[in-house]
């Protein structure tokens, strides 16, 4: 009696450890493809901003615009019509989950107000400033902007006393060594202040996801991943088109101008077909990032979501370079030297690299 005891028990410890092994995977692949859908995202997002009506603002003449409203306003119109895609891709996929009254219910409690505190960083700050420096110095900034969970592990030490061991700290040295790395390609030719500031502004970008994934992290465990992320959707969106983009507006000269680009942008449907993409792909990547970290581990969640520091480059020039024929977005052997190093450095932040093989051994 007691061998059949332990033989049930034997097989049943055996099944648990297959499940969490097959669990555990299952979390890494969504967490990578959350990387790659980021990558994607960015190419797609900027490919948008140069069809249609975008094509003739960014053109030789500018459309009669200002150097500040092409610089700035375009860059948050963009950003803003690319969240409200991505808000009605999470409606549309909470309705269809049954999850809509989920969603209204949340959006009053404590970890909705989080999100939503989470979103105003993430969104309107920090996504604008990512497509101004895309659009000022091109895929090098897409590297320097995954250093957001560098940034995060050093907030979080200050703002919540989290650990930073020795591990963690040498992980954020080689990030900040690989970011220094890539941006100095963008001086090869000589000094461009487009690049200059455009790198300086992909690092504003870096503080504020990091920022909010000190924030985000602790609302997102107390709501279900699915509903966080339509409340940090939906928020972005509107944060960006209804506050962010008219008083930009009102900077470059008036609340018209806002209105008027933001109808020309949305009835300009060459580009719009590229905005519903990256608005479906930029929904796609923080559902399966927030998915993947439930599954695997927020650290090594982070850590196979930062591989976009690699994708984001890579699509840039598949899409935009291959496909669309557009030059300048090739980048030299040192930068994907660099963005392979920041993804070193971003696992090695968020866990030891030999545990991948320690957790391999215990299947």
């Amino acid at each position: 009696m007691c061998e059949v005891s332990r033989a049930v028990n034997s097989e049943a410890v055996a099944a648990k450890k297959k499940l969490t092994s097959s669990f555990f995977k299952k979390g890494i692949s969504l967490a990578l493809f959350s990387g790659l859908a980021y990558g994607l995202y960015t190419a797609f997002l900027t490919m948008g901003m140069t069809k249609g009506v975008w094509g003739d603002w960014y053109g030789a003449n500018t459309a009669g615009l200002s150097a500040f409203v092409v610089a700035y306003l375009l860059a948050a119109l963009g950003n803003a019509i690319n969240d409200t895609c991505s808000a009605i891709w999470a409606l549309g996929y909470a309705g269809v989950k049954g999850k809509f009254k989920d969603f209204l219910r949340c959006v009053n409690t404590k970890p909705g107000h989080i999100m939503i505190v989470a979103a105003l960083i993430g969104g309107p700050i920090a996504g604008t400033a990512y497509v101004i420096a895309l659009q000022m110095a091109g895929s090098i900034v897409v590297p320097i902007s995954a250093l957001c969970p560098a940034i995060a592990a050093i907030l979080g030490k200050i703002l919540y006393k989290q650990e930073v061991n020795k591990r963690m700290t040498v992980g954020i040295i080689i990030c900040v060594f690989a970011s220094f790395l890539i941006g100095s390609t963008g001086f090869a030719g000589g000094v461009s202040k487009n690049t200059v500031i455009g790198i300086l502004i992909a690092i504003v970008a870096a503080l504020g996801w990091g920022f909010e994934g000190c924030v985000a992290g602790y609302g997102s465990a107390m709501i279900d991943p699915e509903i966080g992320i339509c409340i940090r959707q939906v928020t972005s969106g509107i944060a960006n088109l209804f506050i962010l983009v008219p008083i930009i507006g009102v900077m470059a000269g008036g609340v018209n101008i806002s209105v008027d680009l933001a109808v020309q942008a949305f009835t300009s449907a060459p580009a719009m077909i590229w905005f519903a993409l990256s608005g479906l792909l930029s929904f796609m990547t923080f559902m399966t990032w927030y998915a993947g970290n439930s599954m695997c581990g927020a650290s090594l969640g982070t850590a196979c979501n930062g591989t976009y520091s690699f994708f984001g480059p890579l699509f840039c020039l598949l899409v935009l370079g291959v496909y669309g024929g557009m030059d300048g977005w090739s980048l030299p052997s040192v930068a994907w030297i660099g963005a392979v190093i920041m993804m070193f450095g971003i696992l090695t932040i968020s866990m030891n690299p030999l545990d991948l093989f320690r957790k391999k051994e215990e299947v």
